[in-house]
């Protein structure tokens, strides 16, 4: 087993927030807000920025990371560098290199998957296969709205796998168990009936149904009476599995995930932003130390940005359902401001941890 040093493995995660940055900016022009060129001028890219330049980069650095092989971390360098190229407007090699990336990952999940044969590294196999179903379908040329369903199964599973995996410390039943294989193999057979009127159906069915399962099955119920660290991290899963469950509920209740629309939009960011982004900020102070072996000492201003982001989740999705290109835009820039938050509080607590780390060392009084 060998892999990269914590310091190396820094400007993989640069790579990333390169990404994040320029597609939250594409996504605000978007909406009208005003960018600087070379973000606006990414604004139809907005999608393959976030899912593969960002997301695919740090879900595979920290599977590289897991897994200690030092080929794996090729696929955040690919992704990495797929997204630098899309913002550069060099969009054939960008697809390509995101579509290498996701396959490194795939092979990095299929070696996890057969040295431990279990659901949730099958689960979390699947996700990446479906990051890479959807790299393939925007390599060919088609339009990033027809590889939108495959990248938030890639997102989705990955989260939800890695739940499961957790979930060991209050194992689900063999029933609870069959239900979750089962509503897997549903949102794999709704994404392969693509443009069927059931699999319209399905795919959002198979998102609410696994909100569900994940609210009844996952330890966050209880550890969410707790405090500190704990309760912080409870409550930004259940918070994320209630945006997952509207944004299926949105999606099943229109008629499916269809472009153009307000739904769409609704759905697609309730997901995407109201759940995946929670996870990101429930699981920062556990995966970043893993990856960049930094700590990150909890403080209550955690909440801040937490707090920041559902709002502005809200307030996007109020604007959808009202028609007000205002309110959107500003839940836009709410949920831009709750990132940078986010961005800016997990610095200060690295700085906060290394300071505290030396005093500990020199042997002074805590702060």
């Amino acid at each position: 087993m060998s892999g990269l040093p914590p310091v190396a493995r820094l400007p993989l995660l640069v790579l990333g927030f390169v990404s994040l940055a320029v597609g939250i900016g594409a996504g605000l022009a978007r909406l009208g807000v005003g960018m600087p060129a070379v973000v606006a001028d990414a604004a139809s890219i907005h999608g393959p920025l976030m899912v593969g330049g960002f997301f695919g980069v740090v879900i595979a650095l920290e599977r590289a990371v897991a897994i200690g092989r030092t080929w794996a971390y090729a696929a955040p360098l690919l992704a990495g560098i797929g997204g630098i190229a899309a913002i550069a407007a060099a969009l054939p090699a960008a697809r390509l290199f995101m579509l290498a990336g996701s396959a490194v990952l795939v092979a990095a999940s299929l070696d996890v998957l057969r040295r431990q044969p279990m659901l949730f590294t099958l689960t979390i196999a699947v996700g990446a296969a479906c990051w890479m179903a959807g790299s393939l379908l925007w390599a060919l040329g088609l339009p990033v709205y027809q590889a939108a369903a495959w990248w938030l199964a890639f997102l989705v599973l990955t989260i939800a796998g890695e739940r499961l995996e957790l979930s060991r410390f209050m194992p689900p039943s063999p029933v609870a168990t069959r239900v979750f294989a089962g509503i897997l193999a549903a949102l794999v057979a709704a994404l392969f009936g693509g443009a069927a009127a059931w699999a319209h159906a399905l795919y959002p069915a198979g998102l609410v149904a696994l909100a569900i399962w994940l609210v009844k099955q996952d330890i966050a119920r209880r550890t969410v009476r707790g405090a500190g660290l704990t309760r912080y991290i409870a409550v930004c899963l259940l918070a994320g599995y209630a945006w997952l469950a509207a944004g299926g509920a949105i999606a099943l209740f229109s008629g499916g995930f269809t472009p153009g629309t307000l739904a769409y939009d609704a759905a697609v960011h309730a997901v995407a932003l109201g759940f995946v982004f929670s996870m990101v900020f429930g699981h920062a102070p556990i995966i970043v130390p893993a990856v960049v072996r930094a700590a990150v000492p909890y403080h209550a201003t955690f909440y801040l940005p937490l707090a920041l982001l559902h709002a502005s989740v809200a307030v996007r999705l109020a604007g959808d359902a009202a028609a007000s290109p205002g309110l959107r835009s500003a839940g836009g820039v709410l949920s831009a401001v709750a990132l940078a938050a986010f961005i800016a509080s997990t610095l200060t607590a690295v700085v906060r941890g290394k300071a505290q780390a030396r005093l500990r060392s020199e042997g002074a009084p805590r702060t």
